[in-house]
């Protein structure tokens, strides 16, 4: 699951979409791109969280390097897929050769409604937690922004209107920035006044409300879209056997940036404070450089949310699109302007979900994580067949040419395999109601599954 997922396709996609003119990407560009996927908003949202949910420092330290270390087992088994099978679908066209259409069709389905708009939906209160502290509206500041910037970014897109690459390069720019400026300022500046003075409310927390489980799923959620490397390894100029190395220096590169900016979030505010905040980046530079930093943050990470959310809603609405062209229940789906080239239906339904989404966790403690507890288990539940599919591949393809193998086989893809079967069974227990929401969604879709295969079996006889 992803705060920040920017890249959603599938093998249909890549029938019914302009293709890829043969492999472009070099292993730097692989590195950047992936890095760029992974590192957004969250990392301005999900260390307070985590605080939280952690009894002292080294626990709440010791949890990053933990998603640190998932991640990288995850990364060399899915180099292991990617560099099999590589393909523009990455976790569907996995999904599909080893539990078939009907399963994949669900896979689509949840990205539909659950995962790629939940997604949106959570980097939009994380650009709405910052505006309100800039700007507060009301009670329900944050939902007001979030629905605001969902309604204009889903317009913009459907005037075809796109962020250029320039633009988009210099919004990825400030971004970096934004964490350039918190690790400077609590490893350089550290705090101007003492964090007992600072005008935040900082108050203990219980002890019975710290959650390991919690916690970590937060910080997956931080890390999540190294996965979305599958998707670009049949891109790269030296072969999908070289996406290994991407993968693992992309997420050792991603840790340590994470580990230098806790690091320096701790420096300055400590603990409670942390836990106190929903927007600890502007907590961490008011408490170093005033009113001016407060501004200038809170500005910077507002944008990096909008740059994540505008490519979420672009290429999660292109996942629409192709179920509508290879389902005839979806065909409305499927209508494609060629004048302004975008798929219009397609956008609408999304950003309909994630307006709907965003209304309900107006009326929770906290919109973000009520949209966490919602996305989480259907993450975590495919997240698992993927996981599951390497071996199952291995199986019903023994013989197939591997151009790079995942290191102590089977051992490896079953630890994974754990970690997936642990979080998603902690997303179930841990979360909220909106979790049930969530599975609800998905047993619709196995549903509706259910029946395109009866009607596809009736047409045939």
């Amino acid at each position: 699951m992803k705060a920040d997922s920017r890249h959603s396709t599938s093998s249909h996609q890549s029938d019914s979409l302009p293709s890829v003119p043969g492999p472009l990407l070099r292993q730097i560009d692989a590195i950047v791109l992936i890095t760029g996927i992974v590192i957004g908003a969250g990392i301005f949202r999900a260390p307070s969280l985590v605080a939280a949910n952690s009894p002292d420092r080294l626990t709440f330290m010791l949890i990053w390097v933990a998603g640190g270390f998932i991640s990288l087992i995850g990364a060399l088994c899915y180099s292991e897929m990617s560099s099999t099978f590589p393909n523009a679908g990455g976790d569907y066209h996995f999904l599909k050769i080893a539990f078939g259409e009907k399963f994949s069709f669900l896979y689509v389905w949840a990205r539909i409604t659950v995962i790629q708009t939940g997604s949106i939906a959570l980097l939009a209160y994380i650009a709405g937690d910052y505006l309100s502290q800039l700007y507060p509206l009301s009670a329900f500041s944050s939902a007001i922004y979030a629905a605001a910037i969902v309604s204009l970014l889903t317009l913009i897109n459907i005037s075809g209107i796109k962020f250029g690459t320039g633009l988009q390069k210099y919004l990825t720019f400030l971004q970096f920035t934004g964490i350039a400026i918190i690790i400077a300022a609590g490893f350089i500046i550290g705090p101007a006044i003492p964090v007992e003075s600072m005008d935040v409310v900082v108050q203990s927390r219980p002890t019975n409300t710290s959650s390991f489980s919690m916690a970590l799923i937060f910080v997956l959620l931080t890390f999540g879209g190294w996965n979305e490397a599958a998707f670009i390894s049949s891109e790269l100029k030296k072969g999908s056997k070289k996406m290994s190395k991407v993968l693992i220096v992309s997420i050792l590169l991603i840790t340590m940036i994470y580990l230098l900016v806790n690091m320096a979030f701790l420096h300055v505010l400590g603990l409670n404070s942390m836990a106190a905040t929903e927007a600890v980046g502007v907590e961490m530079m008011r408490a170093t450089s005033g009113d001016k930093g407060v501004v200038l943050i809170g500005v910077i990470i507002s944008l990096s949310a909008v740059t994540s959310l505008n490519t979420t809603i672009f290429t999660g609405a292109r996942s629409g699109y192709a179920l509508g062209r290879d389902f005839p229940l979806f065909a409305f789906l499927g209508k494609w302007e060629s004048g302004k080239s975008t798929p219009v239906n397609a956008l609408l339904l999304e950003g309909a979900i994630a307006l709907i989404l965003i209304f309900i966790g107006a009326f929770t403690r906290s919109g973000f994580e009520a949209l966490v507890d919602f996305t989480a288990p259907v993450f975590w539940f495919f997240f698992l067949a993927s996981a599951i599919s390497l071996m199952v591949m291995r199986t019903k393809k023994p013989d197939l040419p591997r151009p790079f193998k995942v290191p102590i086989y089977p051992v490896t893809p079953l630890l994974f395999t754990g970690f997936c079967g642990y979080m998603l069974y902690a997303s179930l227990t841990e979360t909220g109601p909106g979790s049930l929401l969530g599975v609800a969604l998905l047993i619709v879709g196995y549903v509706v599954s259910l029946l395109l295969s009866k009607k596809e079996k009736g047409s045939v006889d």
